[in-house]
């Protein structure tokens, strides 16, 4: 008997940290199109793993949020995993309150989220002192579970996609502390962003003597080259104590003769070298 030919799947898969319906699945949509196929995972390791068993065509993490700063899990992850950064986006975070069905706003007595929710909420979550606030791994699987258990007396924040996704009610909208609340998506693996054609980033770590002058000269090979950089990140170098990989964000494209002459000096510079890759900026 002839085995059925296996199905190509159009849709990509994609693996994202927490449930549908969270703020990666959202920078997903951005960065590929309106319908990829999300697979959850509940760790960030998770979503690395995924990617690097083969059992997803792309992932998307968080690297950085305007308010609560840098992803330092992540950034540790790109470093030991390799997989390469293919695009990014910057997504608007907000907030809401959420409750399942029936549940007013005067019933709620706890409100569950991720701990950078929470404490991205304060001002609000101050005004209703009386709310016990219980940290839960997800934004949007804390919307999941309170649906799930039909807790009478629960709300969670979390994204109007996971209020939908789940058929919970929004009882506040955009209830975070500051407006200007922005995260950082990184898109990793082999599929194209959308925005493919604008102009370059590269994302790289490096790791230098610990020697006076030994970090400015490093970075000397961008600025004598007039390349722009973004970002930089420091984070411990493991088995060498008080000593450090620098993370570097910089505009260009790999194809530039600046951007390889600063890379060769770079490299004559610096003890390691390791581009994470290099994809159109957000």
């Amino acid at each position: 008997m002839s085995k059925e030919p296996n199905k190509k799947r159009n849709r990509p898969a994609v693996a994202i940290q927490g449930e549908k319906g969270a703020f990666s699945e959202l920078a997903a949509r951005q960065l590929l199109g309106a319908d990829p196929e999300i697979r959850p995972c509940e760790r960030f390791a998770d979503v690395f793993e995924a990617l690097k068993a083969g059992s997803v065509e792309a992932a998307v993490i968080p690297i950085e949020n305007t308010l609560h700063g840098s992803v330092h899990e992540n950034y540790d992850h790109l470093l030991r995993y390799g997989m390469p950064i293919v695009g990014e986006t910057n997504v608007r975070i907000v907030h809401n309150l959420i409750a399942p069905v029936g549940v007013s706003l005067t019933k709620v007595k706890r409100v569950f989220s991720h701990p950078v929710a929470l404490n991205q909420c304060l001002d609000f979550l101050a005004a209703n002192p009386k709310w016990e606030r219980v940290l839960f791994y997800d934004t949007a699987g804390s919307v999941k579970m309170i649906v799930a258990e039909g807790l009478k007396d629960a709300a969670a924040i979390a994204s109007s996609a996971a209020a939908e996704n789940y058929g919970a009610r929004i009882l506040r909208r955009s209830i975070e502390d500051d407006r200007q609340n922005f995260t950082r998506f990184f898109l990793l693996g082999k599929l194209e962003p959308q925005n493919g054609k604008t102009p370059k980033k590269i994302s790289a770590v490096f790791s230098t003597r610990n020697s006076p002058g030994a970090l400015f000269r490093s970075l000397s090979a961008l600025a004598l080259r007039d390349i722009s950089l973004a970002k930089i990140e420091s984070r411990p170098l493991r088995g060498k104590p008080w000593e450090y990989l620098f993370y570097v964000d910089f505009l260009g494209d790999l194809g530039d003769v600046n951007v390889q002459n600063a890379l060769g000096h770079l490299r004559e510079t610096a003890d390691t070298l390791t581009v994470l890759g290099c994809y159109p900026k957000a």
